[in-house]
Protein backbone atom coordinates (compact mmCIF):
# COMPACT_ATOMS: atom_id res chain seq x y z
CA UNK A 1 0.00 0.00 0.00
CA UNK A 2 2.82 2.40 0.90
CA UNK A 3 4.58 1.63 -2.41
CA UNK A 4 1.40 2.31 -4.38
CA UNK A 5 0.99 5.62 -2.58
CA UNK A 6 4.56 6.59 -3.45
CA UNK A 7 3.90 5.81 -7.12
CA UNK A 8 0.73 7.90 -7.11
CA UNK A 9 2.57 10.85 -5.62
CA UNK A 10 5.30 10.68 -8.24
CA UNK A 11 2.67 10.50 -10.97
CA UNK A 12 0.77 13.44 -9.49
CA UNK A 13 3.95 15.52 -9.40
CA UNK A 14 4.65 14.70 -13.06
CA UNK A 15 1.16 15.77 -14.11
CA UNK A 16 1.32 18.99 -12.09
CA UNK A 17 4.65 19.99 -13.61
CA UNK A 18 3.43 19.20 -17.13
CA UNK A 19 0.22 21.14 -16.57
CA UNK A 20 2.06 24.30 -15.53
CA UNK A 21 4.50 23.90 -18.41
CA UNK A 22 1.58 23.72 -20.85
CA UNK A 23 -0.20 26.65 -19.19
CA UNK A 24 2.91 28.80 -19.56
CA UNK A 25 3.49 28.04 -23.23
CA UNK A 26 -0.17 28.33 -24.16
CA UNK A 27 -0.20 31.77 -22.56
CA UNK A 28 3.04 32.72 -24.25
CA UNK A 29 1.83 31.66 -27.68
CA UNK A 30 -1.24 33.88 -27.41
CA UNK A 31 0.73 36.79 -25.91
CA UNK A 32 3.50 37.03 -28.53
CA UNK A 33 1.73 39.56 -30.81
CA UNK A 34 0.88 41.80 -27.84
CA UNK A 35 4.41 41.65 -26.42
CA UNK A 36 5.84 42.38 -29.88
CA UNK A 37 3.72 45.52 -30.10
CA UNK A 38 4.58 46.57 -26.54
CA UNK A 39 8.30 46.23 -27.31
CA UNK A 40 7.87 48.13 -30.58
CA UNK A 41 9.46 45.44 -32.76
CA UNK A 42 8.93 44.45 -36.34
CA UNK A 43 8.66 40.79 -37.38
CA UNK A 44 12.37 40.48 -38.17
CA UNK A 45 13.35 41.83 -34.75
CA UNK A 46 10.84 39.53 -33.09
CA UNK A 47 12.42 36.57 -34.86
CA UNK A 48 15.82 37.56 -33.50
CA UNK A 49 14.42 37.97 -29.99
CA UNK A 50 12.78 34.54 -30.02
CA UNK A 51 16.16 32.92 -30.71
CA UNK A 52 17.22 33.97 -27.22
CA UNK A 53 14.74 31.49 -25.74
CA UNK A 54 16.79 28.70 -27.26
CA UNK A 55 20.05 30.36 -26.21
CA UNK A 56 18.92 30.14 -22.60
CA UNK A 57 17.20 26.75 -22.82
CA UNK A 58 19.97 24.53 -24.19
CA UNK A 59 22.65 25.09 -21.50
CA UNK A 60 20.00 25.08 -18.77
CA UNK A 61 18.80 21.65 -19.89
CA UNK A 62 22.28 20.15 -19.56
CA UNK A 63 22.95 21.76 -16.18
CA UNK A 64 19.56 20.74 -14.80
CA UNK A 65 20.20 17.06 -15.46
CA UNK A 66 23.28 17.14 -13.26
CA UNK A 67 21.48 19.18 -10.60
CA UNK A 68 18.66 16.64 -10.40
CA UNK A 69 21.11 13.75 -10.09
CA UNK A 70 22.94 15.59 -7.32
CA UNK A 71 20.15 17.20 -5.30
CA UNK A 72 17.03 15.25 -6.20
CA UNK A 73 13.69 15.80 -7.87
CA UNK A 74 12.33 18.37 -5.44
CA UNK A 75 14.31 20.93 -7.44
CA UNK A 76 11.35 20.73 -9.84
CA UNK A 77 9.09 22.46 -7.32
CA UNK A 78 11.27 25.58 -7.39
CA UNK A 79 11.80 25.42 -11.13
CA UNK A 80 8.10 25.59 -12.02
CA UNK A 81 7.72 28.66 -9.80
CA UNK A 82 10.71 30.33 -11.46
CA UNK A 83 9.18 29.55 -14.87
CA UNK A 84 5.97 31.35 -13.91
CA UNK A 85 7.94 34.33 -12.58
CA UNK A 86 10.03 34.73 -15.75
CA UNK A 87 6.85 35.11 -17.81
CA UNK A 88 5.70 38.05 -15.69
CA UNK A 89 9.16 39.65 -15.81
CA UNK A 90 9.42 39.30 -19.60
CA UNK A 91 5.92 40.73 -20.11
CA UNK A 92 6.49 43.70 -17.79
CA UNK A 93 9.98 44.65 -18.97
CA UNK A 94 9.52 44.23 -22.74
CA UNK A 95 10.12 47.79 -23.92
CA UNK A 96 12.59 47.27 -26.74
CA UNK A 97 14.71 44.66 -28.45
CA UNK A 98 17.44 44.50 -25.79
CA UNK A 99 15.10 44.25 -22.82
CA UNK A 100 12.95 41.62 -24.52
CA UNK A 101 16.02 39.54 -25.46
CA UNK A 102 17.22 39.68 -21.85
CA UNK A 103 13.82 38.60 -20.60
CA UNK A 104 13.63 35.76 -23.11
CA UNK A 105 17.01 34.39 -22.05
CA UNK A 106 15.50 34.01 -18.59
CA UNK A 107 12.38 32.42 -20.04
CA UNK A 108 14.51 29.97 -22.01
CA UNK A 109 16.62 29.02 -19.01
CA UNK A 110 13.60 28.46 -16.78
CA UNK A 111 11.73 26.61 -19.51
CA UNK A 112 14.64 24.30 -20.35
CA UNK A 113 15.22 23.49 -16.70
CA UNK A 114 11.54 22.84 -16.02
CA UNK A 115 11.30 20.65 -19.13
CA UNK A 116 14.08 18.32 -17.97
CA UNK A 117 12.75 18.28 -14.40
CA UNK A 118 9.19 17.31 -15.33
CA UNK A 119 10.42 14.59 -17.70
CA UNK A 120 12.74 13.22 -15.01
CA UNK A 121 9.84 13.00 -12.56
CA UNK A 122 7.71 11.32 -15.20
CA UNK A 123 10.52 8.92 -16.04
CA UNK A 124 10.99 7.85 -12.44
CA UNK A 125 7.23 7.46 -11.96
CA UNK A 126 6.99 5.38 -15.13
CA UNK A 127 9.90 3.14 -14.23
CA UNK A 128 8.54 2.44 -10.76
CA UNK A 129 4.84 2.10 -11.59
CA UNK A 130 5.13 0.42 -14.99
CA UNK A 131 2.52 2.83 -16.38
CA UNK A 132 2.91 5.24 -19.35
CA UNK A 133 3.24 8.36 -17.20
CA UNK A 134 5.35 10.35 -19.69
CA UNK A 135 2.82 10.00 -22.52
CA UNK A 136 -0.08 10.96 -20.25
CA UNK A 137 1.90 13.90 -18.88
CA UNK A 138 2.43 14.99 -22.48
CA UNK A 139 -1.32 14.85 -22.97
CA UNK A 140 -1.80 17.03 -19.89
CA UNK A 141 0.71 19.50 -21.33
CA UNK A 142 -1.10 19.70 -24.70
CA UNK A 143 -4.49 20.05 -23.02
CA UNK A 144 -3.27 22.96 -20.92
CA UNK A 145 -1.76 24.62 -24.01
CA UNK A 146 -5.21 24.67 -25.58
CA UNK A 147 -6.98 25.86 -22.42
CA UNK A 148 -4.47 28.57 -21.54
CA UNK A 149 -4.15 29.89 -25.09
CA UNK A 150 -7.92 30.26 -25.38
CA UNK A 151 -8.10 31.81 -21.92
CA UNK A 152 -5.34 34.28 -22.69
CA UNK A 153 -7.00 35.26 -25.96
CA UNK A 154 -10.26 35.88 -24.11
CA UNK A 155 -8.49 37.96 -21.46
CA UNK A 156 -6.86 40.15 -24.08
CA UNK A 157 -10.17 40.52 -25.91
CA UNK A 158 -11.59 41.93 -22.66
CA UNK A 159 -8.76 44.47 -22.46
CA UNK A 160 -6.44 42.80 -19.91
CA UNK A 161 -2.86 44.14 -19.78
CA UNK A 162 -0.05 42.00 -21.17
CA UNK A 163 1.19 40.84 -17.78
CA UNK A 164 -2.21 39.75 -16.42
CA UNK A 165 -2.38 36.21 -17.91
CA UNK A 166 1.23 35.56 -16.87
CA UNK A 167 0.37 36.60 -13.33
CA UNK A 168 -2.36 33.96 -13.30
CA UNK A 169 0.20 31.40 -14.48
CA UNK A 170 2.62 32.53 -11.75
CA UNK A 171 -0.02 32.06 -9.04
CA UNK A 172 -0.85 28.63 -10.46
CA UNK A 173 2.85 27.72 -10.57
CA UNK A 174 3.29 28.66 -6.91
CA UNK A 175 0.38 26.42 -5.96
CA UNK A 176 1.68 23.63 -8.21
CA UNK A 177 5.23 23.98 -6.83
CA UNK A 178 3.96 23.58 -3.27
CA UNK A 179 1.90 20.57 -4.33
CA UNK A 180 4.87 19.00 -6.14
CA UNK A 181 7.03 19.46 -3.06
CA UNK A 182 4.41 17.68 -0.94
CA UNK A 183 3.72 15.00 -3.56
CA UNK A 184 7.32 13.84 -3.94
CA UNK A 185 7.96 11.26 -1.19
CA UNK A 186 10.98 11.85 1.00
CA UNK A 187 12.78 8.86 -0.47
CA UNK A 188 12.29 10.14 -4.01
CA UNK A 189 13.16 13.76 -3.48
CA UNK A 190 16.69 13.77 -2.15
CA UNK A 191 19.95 13.03 -3.92
CA UNK A 192 20.76 9.56 -5.16
CA UNK A 193 22.32 7.59 -2.28
CA UNK A 194 26.06 7.13 -2.30
CA UNK A 195 27.42 3.71 -3.07
CA UNK A 196 27.93 1.55 -6.16
CA UNK A 197 25.39 3.53 -8.20
CA UNK A 198 27.78 6.48 -8.12
CA UNK A 199 30.39 4.42 -9.97
CA UNK A 200 28.24 3.58 -12.97
CA UNK A 201 29.39 5.18 -16.18
CA UNK A 202 26.54 6.57 -18.27
CA UNK A 203 26.80 5.60 -21.97
CA UNK A 204 26.58 8.65 -24.23
CA UNK A 205 26.37 7.38 -27.82
CA UNK A 206 23.08 5.43 -27.36
CA UNK A 207 21.45 8.49 -25.83
CA UNK A 208 22.58 10.55 -28.81
CA UNK A 209 21.04 7.97 -31.15
CA UNK A 210 17.70 8.13 -29.35
CA UNK A 211 17.98 11.92 -29.30
CA UNK A 212 18.48 11.90 -33.07
CA UNK A 213 15.15 10.10 -33.48
CA UNK A 214 13.60 12.65 -31.14
CA UNK A 215 15.04 15.49 -33.22
CA UNK A 216 13.38 14.11 -36.36
CA UNK A 217 10.09 13.74 -34.49
CA UNK A 218 10.23 17.27 -33.07
CA UNK A 219 11.25 18.77 -36.42
CA UNK A 220 8.07 17.49 -38.03
CA UNK A 221 5.90 18.43 -35.07
CA UNK A 222 7.12 22.02 -34.78
CA UNK A 223 7.05 22.45 -38.56
CA UNK A 224 3.28 22.02 -38.44
CA UNK A 225 2.85 24.07 -35.27
CA UNK A 226 4.85 26.98 -36.66
CA UNK A 227 3.71 26.92 -40.30
CA UNK A 228 0.18 25.52 -40.16
CA UNK A 229 -1.48 28.92 -39.78
CA UNK A 230 0.84 30.43 -42.39
CA UNK A 231 -0.15 27.69 -44.86
CA UNK A 232 -3.84 28.43 -44.37
CA UNK A 233 -3.36 32.18 -44.80
CA UNK A 234 -0.84 32.26 -47.64
CA UNK A 235 -1.84 29.21 -49.67
CA UNK A 236 -5.56 28.91 -48.97
CA UNK A 237 -6.08 32.67 -48.44
CA UNK A 238 -7.98 32.42 -45.17
CA UNK A 239 -8.21 35.26 -42.65
CA UNK A 240 -6.36 35.36 -39.33
CA UNK A 241 -9.37 34.04 -37.45
CA UNK A 242 -9.68 30.96 -39.64
CA UNK A 243 -5.92 30.33 -39.75
CA UNK A 244 -5.83 30.16 -35.95
CA UNK A 245 -7.67 26.86 -36.29
CA UNK A 246 -4.46 25.19 -37.46
CA UNK A 247 -2.44 25.33 -34.20
CA UNK A 248 -5.57 24.82 -32.08
CA UNK A 249 -6.63 21.70 -33.98
CA UNK A 250 -3.08 20.36 -33.95
CA UNK A 251 -2.66 20.78 -30.18
CA UNK A 252 -6.09 19.31 -29.41
CA UNK A 253 -5.46 16.21 -31.52
CA UNK A 254 -2.04 15.75 -29.93
CA UNK A 255 -3.64 15.77 -26.47
CA UNK A 256 -6.35 13.27 -27.40
CA UNK A 257 -3.88 10.96 -29.14
CA UNK A 258 -1.50 10.93 -26.21
CA UNK A 259 -4.28 9.96 -23.83
CA UNK A 260 -5.29 7.18 -26.22
CA UNK A 261 -1.78 5.85 -26.84
CA UNK A 262 -1.03 5.81 -23.11
CA UNK A 263 -3.37 2.82 -22.80
CA UNK A 264 -0.96 0.69 -24.88
CA UNK A 265 1.63 -1.60 -23.30
CA UNK A 266 5.28 -0.49 -23.41
CA UNK A 267 5.92 -3.60 -25.51
CA UNK A 268 4.26 -1.75 -28.41
CA UNK A 269 6.72 1.15 -28.28
CA UNK A 270 8.52 0.33 -31.52
CA UNK A 271 5.25 -0.16 -33.38
CA UNK A 272 4.00 3.19 -32.07
CA UNK A 273 7.16 4.90 -33.35
CA UNK A 274 7.11 3.37 -36.83
CA UNK A 275 3.35 3.67 -37.42
CA UNK A 276 3.26 7.16 -35.91
CA UNK A 277 6.03 8.31 -38.23
CA UNK A 278 4.20 6.95 -41.28
CA UNK A 279 0.90 8.53 -40.23
CA UNK A 280 2.70 11.85 -39.68
CA UNK A 281 4.22 11.59 -43.15
CA UNK A 282 0.81 10.86 -44.66
CA UNK A 283 -0.69 13.86 -42.87
CA UNK A 284 1.99 16.21 -44.16
CA UNK A 285 1.45 14.85 -47.67
CA UNK A 286 -2.28 15.57 -47.40
CA UNK A 287 -1.54 19.12 -46.29
CA UNK A 288 0.84 19.53 -49.22
CA UNK A 289 -1.88 18.55 -51.68
CA UNK A 290 -4.69 20.47 -49.97
CA UNK A 291 -6.72 22.94 -52.01
CA UNK A 292 -9.31 23.69 -49.33
CA UNK A 293 -9.34 24.38 -45.61
CA UNK A 294 -11.18 21.15 -44.63
CA UNK A 295 -8.62 19.03 -46.48
CA UNK A 296 -5.71 20.93 -44.92
CA UNK A 297 -7.21 20.52 -41.45
CA UNK A 298 -7.72 16.82 -42.11
CA UNK A 299 -4.05 16.55 -42.98
CA UNK A 300 -3.11 18.39 -39.79
CA UNK A 301 -5.26 15.97 -37.79
CA UNK A 302 -3.34 13.04 -39.29
CA UNK A 303 0.01 14.75 -38.75
CA UNK A 304 -0.84 15.57 -35.13
CA UNK A 305 -2.03 12.03 -34.42
CA UNK A 306 1.17 10.64 -35.92
CA UNK A 307 3.65 12.92 -34.14
CA UNK A 308 1.84 13.04 -30.78
CA UNK A 309 3.39 9.98 -29.16
CA UNK A 310 6.80 9.96 -30.85
CA UNK A 311 8.94 11.90 -28.37
CA UNK A 312 7.12 10.66 -25.23
CA UNK A 313 7.62 7.08 -26.42
CA UNK A 314 11.33 7.62 -27.04
CA UNK A 315 11.75 9.23 -23.64
CA UNK A 316 9.86 6.34 -22.04
CA UNK A 317 12.26 3.83 -23.61
CA UNK A 318 15.22 5.63 -22.06
CA UNK A 319 13.53 6.28 -18.71
CA UNK A 320 12.54 2.67 -18.20
CA UNK A 321 16.11 1.46 -18.72
CA UNK A 322 18.51 4.11 -17.48
CA UNK A 323 20.16 3.72 -14.09
CA UNK A 324 18.66 5.93 -11.38
CA UNK A 325 21.90 7.73 -10.59
CA UNK A 326 22.06 9.03 -14.19
CA UNK A 327 18.37 9.72 -14.83
CA UNK A 328 18.67 13.50 -14.86
CA UNK A 329 21.69 13.58 -17.15
CA UNK A 330 20.21 10.97 -19.51
CA UNK A 331 16.95 12.91 -19.73
CA UNK A 332 18.77 16.17 -20.36
CA UNK A 333 20.96 14.72 -23.14
CA UNK A 334 18.03 13.17 -25.00
CA UNK A 335 15.97 16.33 -24.52
CA UNK A 336 18.73 18.67 -25.75
CA UNK A 337 19.43 16.65 -28.91
CA UNK A 338 15.70 16.34 -29.60
CA UNK A 339 15.20 20.05 -28.97
CA UNK A 340 17.63 20.84 -31.77
CA UNK A 341 15.10 19.29 -34.14
CA UNK A 342 12.37 21.43 -32.59
CA UNK A 343 14.44 24.52 -33.34
CA UNK A 344 15.46 23.54 -36.85
CA UNK A 345 12.09 22.21 -38.02
CA UNK A 346 10.58 25.64 -38.83
CA UNK A 347 13.88 26.70 -40.46
CA UNK A 348 13.80 23.56 -42.58
CA UNK A 349 10.30 24.45 -43.78
CA UNK A 350 11.34 28.02 -44.49
CA UNK A 351 14.24 26.95 -46.67
CA UNK A 352 12.10 24.54 -48.64
CA UNK A 353 9.30 27.11 -48.93
CA UNK A 354 11.70 29.62 -50.47
CA UNK A 355 12.86 27.02 -52.99
CA UNK A 356 9.67 25.10 -53.78
CA UNK A 357 6.78 26.97 -52.15
CA UNK A 358 4.78 25.84 -49.12
CA UNK A 359 3.31 22.88 -51.00
CA UNK A 360 6.83 21.60 -51.64
CA UNK A 361 7.86 22.39 -48.06
CA UNK A 362 5.06 20.21 -46.69
CA UNK A 363 6.26 17.35 -48.88
CA UNK A 364 9.70 17.86 -47.35
CA UNK A 365 8.09 17.55 -43.90
CA UNK A 366 6.47 14.30 -45.06
CA UNK A 367 9.95 13.08 -45.98
CA UNK A 368 11.06 13.61 -42.38
CA UNK A 369 8.38 11.19 -41.23
CA UNK A 370 9.51 8.58 -43.76
CA UNK A 371 13.15 8.95 -42.69
CA UNK A 372 12.15 8.56 -39.04
CA UNK A 373 10.17 5.41 -39.81
CA UNK A 374 13.15 3.93 -41.65
CA UNK A 375 15.72 4.81 -38.97
CA UNK A 376 13.72 3.93 -35.85
CA UNK A 377 14.37 0.20 -35.65
CA UNK A 378 18.06 0.29 -36.68
CA UNK A 379 18.97 3.12 -34.28
CA UNK A 380 17.07 1.58 -31.38
CA UNK A 381 18.78 -1.74 -32.10
CA UNK A 382 22.16 0.00 -31.98
CA UNK A 383 21.30 1.74 -28.71
CA UNK A 384 19.79 -1.21 -26.83
CA UNK A 385 23.12 -2.88 -26.10
CA UNK A 386 24.30 0.03 -23.99
CA UNK A 387 21.11 1.82 -22.96
CA UNK A 388 19.04 -1.25 -22.11
CA UNK A 389 21.50 -3.23 -19.95
CA UNK A 390 22.69 -1.64 -16.74
CA UNK A 391 26.40 -0.92 -17.06
CA UNK A 392 28.67 -2.80 -14.75
CA UNK A 393 30.79 -1.06 -12.12
CA UNK A 394 34.47 -1.12 -12.87
CA UNK A 395 36.37 -3.23 -10.37
CA UNK A 396 39.91 -1.97 -10.95
CA UNK A 397 39.31 1.21 -8.96
CA UNK A 398 37.57 1.48 -5.61
CA UNK A 399 34.26 3.32 -5.56
CA UNK A 400 34.56 6.60 -3.72
CA UNK A 401 31.86 6.95 -1.08
CA UNK A 402 30.64 10.25 0.24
Amino acid sequence: MQLATSHRRLTTAAYLASGIFGAFWGTWGSAVPRIRDQAGLDDAQLGIALLFISAGALPAMLLTGRALDRWGLRCAALLVVILGATGVVAAVTASGLVSLCAGLIGVGMASGAADVAMNSIGGRAEQRSGRPVITRAGAVFSSMVVVSSLGTGAAYALGAPNWAPFTVVLLASVAAGAAINRALPAGDSGPVPSGPARGIRMPLVPLLLVGTLGALAFAGENAHQSWGAVFLEDVLTTGPGMSALAPAVFAAVVAVTRFAVSALSPSHARAVLVLGSLVAAAGAAVVARATSVPVALAGLVLAAAGTAALFPTLLSIVSRNVVESSRGRATSIVTVVSYLGFLLGPVYVGLWASAAGLHGAMLAVAALGVVLAVLTLPLLALSRYTVMPRPAVRQDHPVRRT
